[in-house]
């Protein structure tokens, strides 16, 4: 009774946390979620780029480090180039652009200076150094001036990163705030050469940030492995603040501020809203399904569902964590695998009433033998999840926050929430069979694999035939895929109109004109608030283009042509972001494959689950490519989230196998014993895809194009997945295990 208590109580309590008040008057966690650019809006900045024909590697390299710089606010902030010599920030859930300015920083000129003769208290050393911070004193020389008398140690560019943290002091024993360092191949031989020269006069390195003082150190000894840091009398804040100084000083290029906007929702209230009401939905139908397969326990699974959906809303608020709409597709992950681990202690539950076992025996052993899959399976795609916020960046590190948290919450749901509801209805007296699960007797084997041979064939002619017709799109100018600005770049048109719309009106009235103008079905709008201008992304345009466009909003909207301008824009997912993206996946594959082949003590076992995930991988690829579907930062979460869900659709089928030839011993029939573990594991397998099918349909059914855009190839991926690990991974197992037996 008091579990019970205990439970209506938190679900209250979350309930008062997350959504007390409604409306404007709510101060809730869901209210104060930190949402992204596409949901609630924020911040645009544009830099003008001081210097004339600036190359395209330094241009890369500014934007990418700038990128870097940002996400110290938003790991959804996106950077990205605008004309031939402009850098666009755009950074999500804030609404002063004075304050970001101020923070941020103006992207200047930072450089390390000899002065001869200075002392003081500071030092540089191997460990560190230790110099004034913060002191009025500028430079009196030019650059040209320093460069001449040899004064000129290291520019900005020299400068690899700088990162505020906290050492232990090894004279005073007390913790103290620093700034590491670290120089570039090429700036870490000049320092080296400078702090050796300086060391043998005690002379002193000056920091100079766009012509200001910002540390002084005396060096001690000569420096030459490339690290060194920055320590002295700093507050924590004093220290970031330094680092973000030499991390924006490192930049190639000389930037200006050019305008600063507030801007408004990519998706408007309207997708917001829609998300929101088909979550509930997508939620009341699982609640109902799971009530109606497994009874109490599907009630006590409902129950604790609700307690994970309020404990991921506290944490996406206490932790500052930005949502976005491939921020959305880790919370979903995390609720299918919520529903995933309840499903497989239930299954288990019932297997074991239909050996006889009374209900409380079965609920203790089905709990016991759920465990090893259950922890599998979540660890392994927690442990991609832990690679990609490390590596990645942009979408990739949001997704991974997500989704790292759905991973260890739903755990914490599935293993002590709902263990305490149902043997809370056990302990009051809800007690009798009929109850937990309705008598079904133990099914036969179901021969998977003796059509192992037609599944590998329609893979590969899936797959084959995909990959062909994206060949003959990209061959035929078409485009291997549909990619998105976010992957291509476009133009940016900004239009000043003679009215103050509204986001849905800029979506009903506005965008249907642009798409009918431009052909392109995926427009991106963004409103500058407190004004009546408009920013309005396409696809790249021709000038003809650009003019008909112009006439069209003129002659809809009485807009006057000379308030419109346009400007090229690049991607916002930059090469190097790309890079990244590619590398963290492979770590992250490589980390997954180790993982399972630590606990499953075969390496067959974890080829095959990566053979698998590469199938599904390159099946929705194959829809990506044919379907004409949108590629863009969506794309990037539908595919982590698709990886997540099949690696973990695939450990359970593997424990499954590996708990019966652990009771079946050398002499078991492999290709029985397979067949017998797909067939205990299908029923997990079949509801647990539907489940989480059922909420990304409600999605694509009441979302806007955008969401739908998003929700469809999840919605095959899905599919996939569950086709994959039912037909596909045990037979790859079994396969390679007969032709490579181990002696």
């Amino acid at each position: 009774m008091i579990s019970l208590i205990l439970t209506a109580a938190l679900i209250g309590l979350l309930g008062f946390t997350t959504v007390v008040g409604f409306g404007e008057s709510r101060s809730g966690s869901a209210r104060n979620i930190k949402l992204g650019l596409d949901l609630a809006g924020g911040v645009s900045i544009t830099y003008q780029v001081k210097d004339k024909n600036a190359s395209e590697e330094d241009m890369s390299d500014t934007v990418y480090k700038l990128q870097k710089r940002v996400e110290q606010y938003s790991t959804e902030s996106s950077v990205y180039r605008e004309g031939d010599d402009r850098i666009n920030i755009e950074i999500p859930g804030v609404s002063n652009a004075n304050d970001i300015l101020d923070e941020l920083g103006q992207p200047g000129s930072l450089y390390f200076i000899a002065e001869k003769g200075s002392d003081g208290s500071a030092n540089y050393s191997q460990t560190g150094f230790t110099g004034d911070v913060g002191q009025d004193y500028k430079l009196n020389k030019t650059i040209e001036e320093l460069e001449e008398d040899g004064s000129l140690i290291l520019a900005g560019n020299d400068v690899k990163g700088a990162q505020a943290g906290s050492r232990e002091n090894q004279t005073t024993r007390q913790n103290e705030y620093v700034v590491s360092l670290t120089f570039t191949d090429e700036g870490a031989e000049k320092f080296a050469e400078a702090t050796t020269a300086a060391a043998e006069t005690k002379d002193s390195i000056g920091i100079y940030y766009d012509g200001a003082f910002a540390s002084v150190a005396t060096v001690r000894e000569p420096i030459k492995n490339g690290q060194a840091e920055i320590s002295g009398n700093m507050t924590f804040e004093e220290a970031d603040v330094l680092a973000s100084t030499i991390r924006i000083g490192g930049l190639k290029l000389e930037l200006t501020e050019l305008r600063s906007n507030v801007v408004g929702a990519q998706l408007g209230e309207q997708a917001i809203s829609t998300s929101l009401k088909a979550g509930v939905i997508g939620l009341a139908i699982v609640f109902l399904f799971m009530i109606f397969v497994y009874y109490l326990p599907g009630l006590a699974a409902s129950l604790a569902l609700v307690i994970y959906t309020g404990l991921v809303l506290v944490i996406l608020n206490a932790f500052e964590v930005t949502l976005t709409l491939p921020g959305i597709a880790g919370i979903i992950l995390g609720i299918g695998m919520a529903v995933d681990a309840n499903v497989i202690i239930f299954a288990r539950v019932k297997e074991e009433m239909a050996r006889g076992k009374s209900v409380r025996n079965s609920l203790k052993t089905g709990f016991q033998k759920a465990l090893s899959a259950i922890v599998d399976g979540n660890i392994t795609t927690l442990i991609a999840a832990l690679v990609l916020w490390v590596m990645g960046s942009g979408t990739v590190k949001g997704f991974a926050q997500t989704l790292g948290i759905g991973i260890i919450v739903s755990m914490f749901t599935a293993l002590v929430i709902t263990r305490m509801i149902v043997y809370a209805f056990y302990a009051v007296g809800l007690r009798s069979e009929k109850l937990y699960c309705r008598p079904a007797k133990e099914r036969g084997a179901i021969d998977f694999l003796s059509k192992r041979k037609v599944f590998f064939a329609a893979s590969l002619l899936v797959i084959v035939i995909g990959g062909g017709i994206i060949g003959a799109n990209a061959a035929g100018g078409r485009g291997a895929f549909a990619y998105s600005l976010e992957f291509e770049g476009g133009t940016a048109t900004n239009v000043t109109f003679n009215e103050d719309y509204s986001i849905e009106e800029i979506d009903e009235k506005i965008v249907p004109v642009v798409e009918e103008v431009t052909g392109d079905a995926n427009v991106q709008t963004q409103k500058v608030t407190g004004t009546n201008q408009v920013i309005i992304k396409t696809v790249t345009l021709e000038l003809s283009e650009r003019e008909a466009l112009n006439a069209a909003l003129a002659e809809g909207f009485g807009v006057d042509e000379a308030q419109i301008t346009a400007e090229n824009i690049s991607s916002t997912v930059s090469s190097e972001m790309r890079k990244d993206a590619i590398i963290a996946v492979i770590l992250a594959t490589i980390c997954m494959l180790l993982y399972i082949w630590f606990r499953f003590k075969d390496i067959r076992f974890a080829t095959s689950a990566v053979a698998a995930l590469l199938h599904d991988v390159l099946v929705v690829l194959a829809f990506y490519g044919v379907a004409r579907i949108s590629v863009g930062n969506t794309f990037i979460a539908c595919m982590l989230t698709i990886v997540g869900y099949s690696i973990n659709a695939t450990i359970v089928i593997f424990d499954r196998i590996r708990e019966e030839l652990h009771y079946a011993g050398s002499r078991a029939d492999l290709k029985e014993l397979v067949n017998k573990s797909i067939t205990q594991t299908l029923t997990r397998s079949i509801y647990t895809s539907l489940t989480t099918f059922v909420m990304v349909a409600v999605l694509f059914v009441m979302g806007v194009s955008s969401i739908r855009e998003f929700a469809l190839p999840l919605m095959a991926g899905i599919v996939c997945g569950a086709y994959s690990s039912v037909c596909i991974t045990g037979a790859l197992w079994y396969v390679m295990k007969k032709r490579f037996v181990k002696e």
